[in-house]
């Protein structure tokens, strides 16, 4: 572990090189000891707080000569950021869809298919980490042929027509969760959504069926009250009609109310104002939606949307559109090659201790293409696209206080924890932790921040700090021939108490952790 004074004055004489002003953002650091790692190729796919000051971090491995996942390894530190236990879980065939640990047990999510019963499965396999033993529990089956791409991940690409789609979405605590299956076959169109506790213990099951006569649903978002029986989702309805106008939009925004007495829905779009990325809020009594609007039907993005409905019914009490100003426009959708915004995903929405509502999404879709082997055959690639951030202030009441974009562009086609960016907020600031090759980024005004992507293979980690007012500064905090291994920078531990950020860092056979906390 190196000595915190130590590490100061590394970063001083290295953001000295570089020309970075000699102020500092509010962060120390602790860099975990450099290990070695026997799976080269792996994707963090859980990183827990273990109850005791450690961290359990769980990743999927791949090997072969076609590299396949063969694998769960799982690692636990304690608050040293020491190494003290491995285990390797060998599955596969199974594919993860997400994991979390509760009350001593770490508990990992699968969706099979069993081809002989002709089944889709929900399995949770759990363990203790004081040793592991795990034991797979089956949560719920479906009758369904088999079908690609069932499991709904990518929120923009939903295809109904398979005859099969499911979605997990948790809330923000991982206190519960709900799964929604959906399938059709012939005359038959079943729909339900299934809720969970953190116990695994199953809450309810409801009947969603006579939603979707006319509509397909693609959940995104998901809030609970404390006691898991009131469930809101907010999510995209697709319109059943065989034919479009060129000039009609497929889809609406809604929002779905789940108690154990009924279902409600509520629309949200109004005359000239087309709702984007929404997303639920319950906090102190109060339901509220955030997001944005466009207006007009071609996924260009206009502004902030804010609504504050009844709790129980879903009436609309108060919106608000508040349009973005021309600058910002300017800055969004100034550049040629950028005529419409693409899709936003919201990162984290927090209500602050002044009610103010302070909300991040990132704009994220993907692409595909087709490449030779240098066999004579050709491949399909799948590109996924981490762009600009939109960073948004409003009122408790809706108006917006401001709102800012960071241009950026990043690609990956396989593990995007090291693109994306994380953030943290303390003392009415936002901070946002950004992994990139870049080395100077253009600051422009304090209220446009541009990064250029880099030619270099390494990784430096810039803080960027938006203050209650909206203006932006940055630093660049970690260098790339400090750290030496890049950070998972989208995928950290995030202590709000302490406020302490866990990061994983890893290239090919070397790995360790990063632990970054803010000053009082």
């Amino acid at each position: 572990m190196k000595h915190a004074l130590l590490l100061a004055c590394l970063l001083f004489i290295s953001l000295g090189l570089y020309g970075q002003d000699a102020k500092k953002m509010p962060v120390t650091y602790d860099f975990g000891e450099k290990l070695n790692d026997r799976y080269r190729y792996s994707n963090l796919v859980v990183i827990e707080d273990d109850g005791s000051g450690g961290y359990i971090l769980v990743r999927t491995y791949f090997q072969g000569l076609v590299l396949k996942p063969k694998g769960y390894f799982i690692e636990h530190y304690n608050s040293d950021l020491e190494l003290v236990a491995e285990y390797n879980y060998k599955l596969r065939g199974l594919q993860f869809v997400d994991g979390f640990f509760k009350n001593g047990r770490l508990s990992l999510l699968f969706l099979n298919y069993d081809f002989e019963r002709e089944q889709y499965e929900y399995w949770v396999h759990t363990s203790p980490i004081e040793y592991f033993d795990f034991k797979p529990t089956k949560l719920l089956s479906i009758q369904s042929p088999p079908v690609n791409g069932a499991l709904g991940k990518n929120y923009y690409n939903r295809n109904f027509s398979k005859g099969f789609t499911t979605t997990v979405l948790f809330n923000q605590d991982k206190s519960g969760f709900v799964i929604s299956t959906h399938h059709k076959k012939g005359k038959y169109n079943k729909h339900t959504i299934h809720l969970y506790d953190d116990d695994l213990n199953k809450r309810g099951e409801f009947d969603f069926s006579s939603e979707i006569e006319e509509k397909n649903y693609a959940f995104e978002n998901v809030a609970m009250s404390q006691d898991l029986g009131e469930i809101y989702i907010t999510g995209k309805a697709y319109f059943k009609k065989k034919r479009f106008r060129i000039d009609e939009r497929k889809f609406q925004y809604e929002m779905v109310r789940i108690t154990k007495n009924g279902i409600k829905t509520r629309s949200f779009d109004d005359p000239g104002k087309y709702s984007e990325a929404l997303y639920p809020i319950l906090h102190d009594g109060r339901l509220l939606c955030v997001g944005f609007y466009a207006d007009r039907k071609d996924n260009r993005y206009n502004g902030l949307s804010y609504f504050e409905l009844n709790a129980y019914d879903l009436v609309v009490r108060l919106k608000k559109y508040s349009p973005f100003t021309q600058q910002f426009m300017e800055d969004k959708f100034g550049r040629e090659d950028d005529k419409e915004i693409k899709n936003l995903i919201f990162k984290n929405v927090e209500v602050t201790d002044g009610n103010e509502i302070l909300f991040n999404a990132e704009e994220y879709f993907v692409t595909h293409s087709m490449h030779p082997t240098g066999a004579g055959q050709r491949i399909k690639v799948d590109r996924y696209h981490h762009n600009d951030i939109v960073s948004a202030k409003l009122t408790a009441n809706g108006d917006m206080i401001w709102a800012r974009n960071i241009n950026k562009t990043e690609v990956t086609q396989g593990d995007g924890a090291y693109a994306s960016y994380s953030t943290h907020n303390k003392d009415g600031k936002t901070y946002f932790f950004i992994c990139t090759s870049a080395n100077n980024p253009q600051l422009i005004n304090g209220e446009r921040l541009i990064f250029k992507q880099g030619l270099s293979s390494n990784r430096n980690v810039f803080l960027i700090s938006l203050d209650e007012n909206g203006k932006m500064d940055y630093e660049r905090i970690i260098d790339a021939q400090e750290a030496r291994l890049p950070l998972m920078v989208s995928k950290p531990l995030k202590d709000e108490d302490d406020d302490e950020l866990l990061f994983y860092a890893k290239r090919g056979n070397k790995k360790q952790l990063v632990k970054v906390a803010f000053k009082e």
